[in-house]
């Protein structure tokens, strides 16, 4: 996105950013230099970014998923409050918090082959019944045929761990 920086002495000390025309558009203080507004502005620009990638991720086609794989894979005996992308996952690939039965996906993984997301969709599902990486866990998970070359996938990446 462009960025352009408007100077006001109005202002004393914040920084400012709005997203206008697709064009980020900064207000900062008079005083500030370019050396002292770079990092503000980078800082501000990703999280910007961070948000408008965040808003075209659809949970719904993680839901789509889900219940697509509980039905061919699990009988339909998993329920879930929530399937969501996110955005804080920056080192794992998915979690599922079974107390809450939520389970939260990557956003690095909305770029990504159909067959691998739906692998990590199957994976975390598996910990609904599942809460470990037990014998009984893989069984779950390897009921989906292209597991393994999701794994591989995921290891080529850097997201999977190699046992």
């Amino acid at each position: 996105m462009e960025v352009r920086v408007t100077r006001s002495t109005k202002r004393a000390k914040t920084v400012s950013a709005t997203v206008v025309n697709g064009t980020i558009e900064i207000s900062a203080p008079a005083g500030c230099s370019d050396a002292e507004l770079a990092p503000i502005i980078a800082k501000l620009q990703s999280r910007i970014e961070k948000k408008n990638q965040q808003q075209q991720l659809s949970s719904q086609d993680l839901e789509q998923i889900a219940r697509r794989l509980n039905r061919d894979y699990y009988q339909n005996k998993l329920e879930w409050v929530s399937i969501d992308w996110s955005m804080d996952q920056n080192s794992i690939y998915g979690s599922c918090t079974t107390a809450l039965r939520t389970i939260r996906i990557s956003h690095r993984l909305a770029k990504m082959p159909l067959f691998v997301q739906e692998y990590v969709v199957m994976h975390e599902l598996g910990h609904l019944l599942e809460a470990n990486h037990g014998p009984r866990f893989w069984a779950l998970v390897n009921q989906y045929p292209l597991t393994e070359r999701a794994r591989g996938y995921l290891m080529a990446v850097g997201l999977e761990e190699i046992e």
